[in-house]
């Protein structure tokens, strides 16, 4: 098995970024979800909300965080420092709340614009625990960006493949892996071999992981990630094949073990 992907997502729900490496820190890929737009309630606001999100590409940069959407003048949003974090919430039935940096009315007017809503750019003040201490069989600990639950989601190219023979089948259209936006992509493994490996410790080059448990998937996989436009599928499909225990899933999420690097070709293989 090899590393075939990488990609990060700087701010939650926007456009993905490609990279042929990226550093890992226990909270996950190196800027990956570290900035959030949140509501007046300080509510995270997502594809779930916002297809249009996708509209929006953000590349981290010395100078700061890049901001280029169509149509609209680029802005460069500086990490903000010495402002007071507010509590947010990734999600509404989230009960921890986190601290998180404003980044000012600047970005936030720029984002109002874009996605046609009022909205606030935030940035998480520090890795930190978003659910609570016995909710999940494999606890994903208190080092988690802006990520739904885990730090990393890893996919296997061989289970996009059968998905892809059972949309064909239907009538639908196969989906790229953009749909399921993962971190780490696997090549080399078994259609579904991944539903065997909670549990277990993965090393993907010189960097271990454990895996803490399949990805259960929402309405965001019917987007797509390059105009935004939503349909049914692959939703509908992964219902009819991939419905285990009340979710439909599709992914593996990982906690890091230890803090490295890892690159396209590296080696993946299970440690127990």
């Amino acid at each position: 098995m090899r590393l075939s992907g990488i990609s990060t997502y700087p701010v939650k729900g926007c456009h993905g970024l490609v990279h042929d490496e990226a550093g890992v820190r226990p909270w996950g890929l190196d800027e990956d979800r570290r900035w959030m737009l949140v509501d007046d309630e300080g509510i995270g606001v997502t594809q779930r909300d916002l297809a249009s999100l996708v509209r929006v590409h953000a590349r981290p940069g010395p100078e700061g965080l890049l901001l280029h959407a169509e149509g609209h003048p680029d802005l460069v949003v500086p990490e903000p420092t010495d402002v007071t974090p507010v509590p947010v919430r990734t999600f509404r039935r989230r009960v921890l709340r986190v601290d998180a940096l404003p980044a000012g009315p600047v970005a936030d007017a720029w984002f109002t614009d874009v996605l046609g809503r009022p909205v606030r750019l935030v940035r998480l003040a520090r890795p930190a625990r978003h659910i609570p201490r016995g909710e999940r069989e494999y606890d994903p600990g208190d080092q988690v960006s802006f990520a739904d639950a885990y730090p990393v989601l890893l996919t296997n190219t061989a289970s996009l493949a059968a998905l892809g023979d059972w949309l064909d089948a239907s009538g639908a259209q196969p989906v790229p892996m953009t749909r399921f936006r993962p971190n780490l992509v696997v090549d080399g493994a078994a259609a579904w071999a991944e539903d065997d490996w909670p549990g277990r410790g993965l090393r993907i080059g010189g960097v271990r992981f454990r895996a803490a448990g399949p990805s259960a998937r929402c309405l965001v996989i019917t987007t797509d990630q390059e105009t935004g436009v939503r349909g049914r599928e692959p939703l509908r499909t992964l219902a009819r094949h991939r419905n285990i225990g009340r979710k439909l899933l599709f992914g593996l999420n990982l906690v890091p073990l230890e803090a490295g690097r890892v690159r396209l070709g590296d080696p993946v293989e299970l440690l127990d």
